[in-house]
């Protein structure tokens, strides 16, 4: 048998790192951050423990990117379902129903994303989040913001607070009273995105499988060109 391409081994590890990845999202929502050991990860995710430390410097910088991975692709998702819509206080409602959807059906995640914000390592970036902010700022200007670099961090710390503040133990907020003041701030129309009240959430599904979010499929080597299936 011939060697795998270098194309296929880069596949390879792509594929390992995303199985990673979404195993962190399945096992810190079913147990809790402090309950998980980087050991449940791998053994979800079929991987040899040492292989974390290929990709992360630890847990946390695991679950951080796993988080911002599920919330890239959630909010891509729910921007380019259909009908598709180049209108930017549709795409800009679509946007905060996504992301306030993730901290309704996933809580345990979120609340959990939000703690380790908060910590001594705080914010650390990552291809996953880089991804997210260039959605969220393409989705600031979209909306008709004059200054995008300006007013994207502004949508994020908005972002973030309505999720603390829904999740925030004891005392959460409603996420229609949340809903209400974001699409007040950014003038939007209660109709737009998906309302609370409708069947069809544009964000956070709920679903327990999470496949169409992490490439993990299998890969084979056709005479080593490097193509997968």
């Amino acid at each position: 048998m011939s060697p795998r391409s270098a194309s296929v081994n880069e596949e390879l590890r792509r594929r390992s790192r995303e199985r990673l990845l979404q195993a962190a999202v399945e096992v810190v929502s079913e147990h809790g951050y402090e309950a998980t050991t980087l050991g449940d990860i791998t053994d979800r995710a079929g991987s040899a423990r040492g292989l974390v430390s290929y990709y992360f410097p630890g847990k946390r910088q695991l679950v951080q990117s796993a988080v911002h991975r599920l919330m890239h692709r959630t909010l891509e998702e729910a921007l380019e379902r259909e009908p598709r819509t180049e209108d930017g206080r549709e795409r800009m409602a679509r946007a905060i129903d996504a992301i306030l959807g993730l901290a309704r059906d996933r809580p345990v995640l979120m609340r959990q994303h939000m703690a380790g914000l908060l910590q001594a390592e705080g914010f650390m970036p990552c291809p996953e989040q880089r991804r997210l902010a260039e959605l969220l700022r393409d989705t600031v200007a979209r909306h008709g913001s004059p200054d995008p670099d300006a007013d994207y961090p502004m949508l994020r710390a908005l972002l973030m607070g309505s999720v603390y503040a829904a999740l925030v133990p004891g005392v959460p907020m409603p996420l229609p009273v949340l809903r209400a003041e974001l699409f007040k701030r950014y003038r939007l129309d209660w109709e737009l995105g998906v309302p609370p009240d409708t069947e069809t959430a544009s964000g956070g599904t709920g679903d327990t499988d999470l496949s169409r979010f992490f490439a993990t499929g299998a890969v084979a080597d056709h005479g080593g060109d490097g193509q997968s299936k």
